[in-house]
């Protein structure tokens, strides 16, 4: 009677299905920015181009850094509390600015372009809103 349904064990079901959920936006994110760069070779200036690479390489560079970091601030030596580095936080965006403000000085990329390649997570997060959304009207899944 002990194992029935609420009283069952979930945390290796949702780590799987954390481990699926960060590998499709990851999919995700290169998906959009492949997507941006074709378009954007096909009928924009050689700088937008560049621009979208950039971004698209800062944001998957940023995310990366950012799962990392968090994963390594809450991993939990027995008896020591986790220590969360706000430098770290503040560093990865002192080099992901650094990055953009060079190559935009040296006329490489165009800002705007780079920003919206950043924007790659966000893409990504609309995608995911979107397959969740199918399942769940037309297949009655919740995921």
């Amino acid at each position: 009677m002990s194992e029935i349904v609420n009283n069952v064990d979930t945390g290796a079901l949702i780590q799987v299905e954390d481990s699926r959920l960060e590998l499709r936006i990851l999919r995700n994110m290169i998906v959009a920015i492949t997507v941006a760069v074709v378009i954007s070779t096909l009928l924009a200036p050689w700088r937008v181009t560049g621009g979208l690479l950039l971004g698209g390489a800062l944001a998957l560079f940023n995310h990366h850094w950012l799962q990392t970091s968090i994963a390594a601030a809450f991993l939990v030596d027995t008896g020591k509390r986790p220590r969360v580095r706000a430098w770290r936080y503040v560093l990865r965006y002192l080099v992901i600015g650094a990055i953009v403000f060079i190559a935009y000085k040296l006329n490489a990329v165009s800002l705007a372009a780079t920003i919206a390649g950043l924007c790659a997570f966000v893409a990504a997060m609309f995608g995911e809103a979107g397959r969740s959304f199918y399942l769940i009207m037309f297949h009655r899944e919740e995921y």
